[in-house]
């Protein structure tokens, strides 16, 4: 059995992961929290899904045929 002893730098960098860590997780929270707010203030998913750039012809109000 060997004894392990930590030295002292070992703890600085734990520490520093630490902080790091928590940085990232507050940063993923923040863009998870914007991203929630975002889609709620949408209120109707059909804005949503215009917002795709791309065209959609089943996003297209049709216009009904004249009546012969």
């Amino acid at each position: 059995m060997s004894m392990r002893v930590e030295h002292e730098i070992h703890q600085r960098r734990k520490g520093r992961n630490w902080g790091v860590g928590l940085l990232l997780v507050a940063f993923v929270a923040l863009i998870f929290g914007l991203t929630v707010v975002k889609t709620l203030s949408l209120g109707n998913i059909v804005e949503l899904e215009r917002f795709d750039h791309v065209a959609r012809p089943q996003l297209v109000p049709q216009e009904e045929a004249p009546a012969q």
